[in-house]
């Protein structure tokens, strides 16, 4: 065997990873890095924002807000996400004191609360369908289904991440990786309750009063 044959053999026999070399991630560095995320998707609502604000009365002849909108229920649904926000910073207390049996029951108290407010929010929609408040039937409806609805998959997604979380815990405890994890959905899920409070007030609200 030549001297050079050898030597590439021994180098296809070389680990091609060093775990003595590799670095924790940092609770630091996770978190900027969330937080970066966080900005983006304030862009993302900030231009659904825009485009409600320019295609808002725009009716076609179709169902104006006052025509459609149930304050007293969206201010029950707005409760909902409120309530859920509270309830996760007492999820946040408890995984401070590294108690996982109230974590764990705080989590699944954020969790109803947040199915209680997709529900009441899917029944709006199917509401305003019955009464033929499509998406398609004006720029107002298409915008609005467009906003309130990016919010709703939020949370939706927020709650599917809440219950894999709520398993990782059950098995694993409070380990660091788990807290660093319920750190970063407690700032999504109150990102999701501060867009939710401009859509009350900015589109419900407002639109209601007009």
């Amino acid at each position: 065997m030549s001297v050079q044959t050898a030597d590439i053999i021994g180098r296809e026999q070389e680990p091609r990873f060093y775990l003595d070399e590799e670095h924790e991630h940092t609770e630091g560095g996770t978190l900027l890095g969330f937080w970066i995320y966080l900005m983006s998707d304030c862009l993302v609502f900030a231009v659904l924002f825009a485009a409600y604000g320019v295609l808002g009365e725009s009716y076609g002849g179709g169902p104006t807000q006052a025509d459609l909108f149930d304050l007293p229920m969206v201010a029950l649904n707005t409760a909902m996400l409120l309530f859920s926000s509270i309830t996760y910073g007492f999820a946040m207390l408890s995984m401070e004191k590294n108690r996982v049996g109230p974590t764990l029951g705080w989590l699944a108290i954020t969790g109803l609360f947040g199915l209680a407010f997709l529900g009441l929010e899917l029944n709006e929609f199917r509401d305003f369908i019955e009464q033929g408040a499509t998406p398609q039937r004006s720029a107002f409806l298409s915008s609005f289904f467009t906003l309130v609805g990016t919010h709703g998959l939020h949370v939706t997604f927020g709650t599917i991440w809440l219950v894999t979380l709520m398993v990782q815990v059950a098995l694993r405890g409070l380990i660091v990786e788990n807290k660093r994890r319920l750190m970063c959905l407690s700032m999504f899920w109150h990102f999701l309750d501060v867009v939710w409070i401009g859509v009350f007030s900015f589109v419900y609200l407002v639109g209601y009063l007009r």
